[in-house]
């Protein structure tokens, strides 16, 4: 079966998504002691959510890039989710879907959530052809992520080590066995 172009691909139950995000082990660590994000993590800045655990690997490199070591798992209310697409504003501009470049710079100024799709990976990190959720989120939307969205931290930093040795010994089908269970995302409202 063909996979759609754009679709949301995540660890999901009845009332929570799970979305990966990468830290500094001072960041990571506390947050997952804590169950919550700790003081040093700053609000004031765009934080980006991933549902793809690849798409997470590819950006943290496996949980080895500088200042991304811990690889949280961050179990979200899906109302909270669904909150931050009904108010989110595509990262980019795209001609058909905005009626204009202004007005989409409009959108993107006010809105506290940006969509963006990238290109889902395979377990060597290779893009494939179709493309996973990225959600960056500003202002309120990262007020109630940490302070309402957030259900459970958990550091997977063991596992994405353990796949990603795996991989490196052309060990595939024993890699893709520990992967999170990822399964398509039900279309905000509908």
């Amino acid at each position: 079966m063909e996979e759609p172009h754009r679709q949301i691909r995540a660890v999901h139950s009845e009332t929570t998504i799970t979305v990966y995000q990468a830290y500094t082990p001072d960041i990571g660590l506390a947050a997952v002691r804590e169950g919550r994000f700790p003081v040093a993590w700053k609000r004031e800045r765009m934080t980006w959510i991933k549902p793809s655990f690849l798409w997470m690997m590819y950006r943290c490199g496996w949980g080895t890039k500088a200042g991304q070591e811990t690889v949280l798992a961050v179990e979200i209310s899906r109302d909270g989710f669904e909150w931050a697409l009904r108010h989110a504003c595509l990262s980019s501009y795209e001609r058909g879907v905005h009626p204009d470049r202004a007005t989409w710079q409009r959108q993107l100024k006010r809105a506290p959530t940006r969509v963006q799709w990238d290109p889902e990976r395979d377990l060597h990190l290779r893009p494939l052809p179709y493309r996973s959720l990225q959600l960056g989120l500003s202002g309120e939307a990262v007020r109630r992520y940490a302070d309402e969205w957030t259900v459970a931290i958990r550091d997977v930093t063991p596992l994405a080590h353990e796949i990603h040795a795996l991989v490196g010994g052309d060990e595939l089908d024993a890699a893709a066995r520990l992967l999170p269970r990822e399964r398509a995302y039900p279309t905000v409202g509908g």
